[in-house]
């Protein structure tokens, strides 16, 4: 792995130091020094609502606040990791909610979303409580997503637990996030 990568992590957590951060955190870990990170916890900077512009003959309206810091982190970022628990068989409120920005960035051609995104890669990380079979629906939302966009997959980790810190006892998600982030598992979504 290239020591010029920069990763986001975008904590959804509903949780702060909740089980499916302790497991990002453990499998940023094993990322070479030279790795930027940033970690920023959704719930921290909370966007509005999202309102589909493009079909009512009104410009549309550039990132601002938190949108822009949202946008320009993503830019800035070779690799995004979206560190959602399983709520619902889904991402948590707050990623989904980036997400819909999504649609406006993609609109605004001067912003170049869907190029900028193309070389970047897109991981997954989470906790849930009950069988692993649960979490399919939020691991789909996110290749799509990557496919939709021509961004690498990287993967997805998984990890079990439902109170606070029991993730530190799936043994198995542990050994995992030691080499979560070696691109083993790279493809073109």
């Amino acid at each position: 792995m290239s020591d010029e990568r920069s990763f986001l992590f975008l904590v959804g957590s509903a949780r702060a130091g909740g089980n499916t951060e302790i497991l990002a955190r453990r499998a940023a870990k094993a990322l070479p020094r030279a790795a930027g990170q940033r970690w920023i916890r959704t719930a921290e900077v909370p966007l509005t609502p999202f309102v589909d512009r493009k079909h009512d003959g009104e410009d549309l309206i550039p990132p601002a606040g938190n949108e822009r810091l949202l946008f320009d982190a993503t830019m800035a970022a070779t690799d995004l990791v979206i560190a959602s628990p399983v709520y619902w068989y889904s991402v948590s409120a707050s990623v989904k909610l980036y997400f819909d920005h999504w649609a406006s960035w993609l609109d605004q051609p001067e912003l170049d979303f869907k190029g900028r995104m193309r070389d970047k890669t897109l991981w997954g990380v989470s906790a849930l409580a009950e069988a692993p079979e649960q979490a399919e629906p939020l691991i789909g939302t996110l290749r799509k997503t990557a496919g939709y966009l021509g961004m690498r997959w990287g993967g997805h980790l998984l990890g079990n637990g439902s109170r606070p810190g029991d993730v530190l006892l799936d043994e198995g998600a542990l050994k995992a996030a030691e080499t979560f982030f070696t691109g083993a598992d790279l493809v073109r979504a």
